[in-house]
């Protein structure tokens, strides 16, 4: 529900409000452009990977269909992620002139770290070569690094809506008080409790993994 609620915000900020997205060189490729920015984002990137990690707990099937899911949502978000950063610098401006914020530092960050965190999770989980004992080492490695660029990206896309925002309304053209700067704010309310629905169902024990610890309990106390 969260994720078609931010979904849902994010499709008409971009697309009923596209005149904010308007660049300076008023071009409609341009336009496009930046309108796909914040849609590649957001669906593509956050929400595809949020799904992804949560495969495990959604998805029926072998561990291996699980596995390959989960590594094919994750190519996806992405290649989501790297168009969505191409599209912001491939206005007229460059690379160099929009690459001054702390949005686009972190930006570039977490889609670095987000690829080498899928090269990390195929070769260590996903190619034959590795023993199981390598691939319990560092599964926890794994788990941990892929919630905390997960929450990274949640961090970046806010910061780009206060920067968008802002700017916006340093310019005179979006009051404090409208009906897009609501939208805004509560876009970035939603992926706050989307990440928080994410992070908790990540985490949280699974069903099957609570009775095994529990016939485990029960019948070492039997042992004893």
């Amino acid at each position: 529900i969260s994720a078609f609620i931010v979904a849902i915000l994010v499709l008409i900020w971009a697309l009923h409000f596209k005149t904010s997205f308007i660049p300076h060189s008023h071009s409609q490729e341009a336009l496009v452009y930046s309108v796909l920015h914040p849609l590649l984002m957001v669906i593509g990137f956050i929400l595809v990977s949020g799904e992804a990690i949560l495969v495990h707990t959604w998805l029926p099937g072998s561990r291996n269909m699980k596995k390959f899911v989960h590594l094919c949502l994750q190519g996806v978000a992405l290649g989501c992620g790297i168009f969505g950063i191409w599209t912001k610098f491939h206005g007229q401006d460059g690379l160099v002139a929009n690459f001054y914020s702390l949005h686009s530092w972190m930006g570039l960050i977490c889609v670095s770290m987000f690829g080498a965190q899928w090269l990390f999770g195929f070769m260590s989980f996903w190619h034959k070569g590795e023993v199981r004992t390598t691939r319990l080492k560092v599964l926890p490695w794994h788990v941990f690094l892929g919630l905390y660029t997960y929450g990274l990206a949640i961090v970046t896309a806010e910061t780009g809506l206060l920067e968008k925002l802002t700017f916006l309304q340093t310019k005179g053209k979006v009051l404090k008080r409208c009906p897009e700067s609501v939208l805004v704010n509560g876009l970035g309310l939603g992926l706050v409790v989307l990440s928080s629905v994410v992070i908790l169902a990540a985490v949280s024990p699974k069903p099957g993994n609570r009775k095994n610890m529990i016939t485990y309990s029960d019948s070492k106390h039997l042992s004893h």
